[in-house]
């Protein structure tokens, strides 16, 4: 898989609905859903979009959001992309061991805690996994927690990644963002920072802090300009706060360790990630899909570099059309904004009383009176992981003489039998 050149404006057809989705369906005509594609052009678009607005900064990728190891590979080769932000310790095992198709991936930051015996134990008593993987901690407890699976004498210097949260404590409205790490203030990163720096068997060589109330809360919620306005308001005053907090925790701990890292943001806020001094390398993932989570902020637009195609099996009336399939549910808050977002053909809607389910999605609307049990309806995922999840493989389509056309197919990490979490 090559991502190297951007696409040709002559293979940008996702600008034109209409003409992008009906070439998926005439591409794929000879597949039978359920099934995933990979549009290559739409993902080099959404890979090199994403280097411009890391504005220079080393984007480390993170892989809950794609879960396909063909395009990490990908990505990695490019200038600009470097290591891999991991949701697991054991995924993060899996890919830093590499196999004989795809290399080992040297840098591996688990971005969680771990509290997986095995995986620590494996870890620990491997030379060249102990020099590839990082681990997250946000407390003493994750230390001791370590030295109780392998005491420090019996183990291979751990590497530590300290996560600092980076949430907004708002006056009146309280904590803004998500519940991650403890550590909020200066006083209690260093606490820690000198903890680990203390203790032997441990090595702190990175910091980490997530801003999810920017990085991953659109700004633009069609039809709620009213929120809209709240959410850019709490939007900038909380990278306002975090600047500073940020700068002066990252200081404190660069005065006890020699980290080669700091962390920040995800796909939403590369813009302003990029502009924190004290951030060296910006986490980001779902924007290589192009998940429709992202059709809600103003400053940029992925292309739809993947989505998936569901049969009609049903018409249990004469306004209706029902998929097989169709509950491929994102993480989040439960909502219609966390559902697939049914985008071909137009004038379809899910019913407000079943909407997606596992394993059936009822539609209606003006084009369900004239389908078929047969037709085929596209549809993109809310973020990009979850897509991952429900298939083997993605089919790859690049356009060919101005065509579109599947040019292979790749595996996921279903497909190669793997489901860490």
């Amino acid at each position: 898989m090559d991502l190297t050149t951007p696409p040709t404006p002559a293979q940008r057809t996702w600008t034109t609905p209409d003409v992008f989705w009906p070439s998926l369906s005439a591409a794929t005509t000879r597949l039978d859903p359920a099934l995933a594609v990979l549009h290559l052009p739409a993902l080099r678009h959404n890979t090199h979009d994403m280097l411009r607005r890391a504005g220079g900064k080393t984007i480390r990728v993170a892989s809950k959001s794609v879960r396909v190891r063909s395009v990490l590979d990908a990505v990695l080769a490019l200038p600009g992309y470097a290591g891999v932000l991991a949701y697991t310790l054991p995924e993060a095992l899996w890919l830093a061991e590499g196999d004989a198709e795809h290399p080992p991936i040297e840098d591996v930051v688990v971005g969680y805690p771990t509290a997986d015996r095995g995986a620590i134990a494996r870890l620990a008593q491997s030379p060249e996994l102990a020099a590839r993987v990082t681990l997250m901690v946000d407390s003493v407890a994750h230390l001791d927690f370590i030295d109780a699976v392998v005491p420090p004498a019996d183990r291979e210097s751990i590497r530590l990644c300290l996560e600092l949260d980076s949430s907004w404590d708002a006056p009146v409205l309280g904590h803004i963002g998500v519940f991650r790490s403890p550590l909020h203030t200066v006083e209690q990163v260093r606490a820690v920072a000198e903890e680990i720096v203390r203790r032997p068997g441990f090595q702190l060589v990175g910091m980490m802090g997530y801003e999810a109330q920017i990085a991953g809360q659109g700004d633009n919620p069609a039809g709620r300009p009213a929120w809209g306005a709240t959410l850019r308001w709490m939007q900038k005053n909380s990278q306002d706060e975090l600047l500073t907090r940020r700068g002066e925790a990252v200081a404190a701990v660069r005065a006890l360790a020699d980290l080669e890292f700091v962390n920040g943001g995800g796909t939403g806020s590369l813009e302003f990630t990029s502009r924190d001094d004290a951030v060296t390398e910006i986490a980001a993932g779902s924007g290589l899909f192009g998940g429709h989570l992202f059709d809600t902020y103003r400053g940029f637009r992925p292309a739809p570099a993947a989505s998936f195609a569901l049969s009609v099996v049903r018409r249990p009336g004469p306004d209706i059309a029902t998929l097989l399939g169709g509950g491929w549910i994102a993480s989040g808050p439960p909502g219609a904004d966390r559902m697939p977002k049914v985008v071909w053909p137009t004038g379809l809607t899910m019913v407000d009383r079943e909407m997606a389910g596992e394993v059936q999605t009822p539609l209606t609307g003006a084009a369900a009176s004239v389908m078929r049990v047969g037709d085929r309806v596209w549809l993109r995922h809310t973020k990009s992981g979850e897509l991952s999840e429900h298939v083997d493989v993605f089919h790859l389509v690049d356009v060919v003489d101005g065509r579109a056309t599947v040019v292979g197919e790749t595996p996921s990490y279903r497909g190669e039998g793997k489901v860490f979490l």
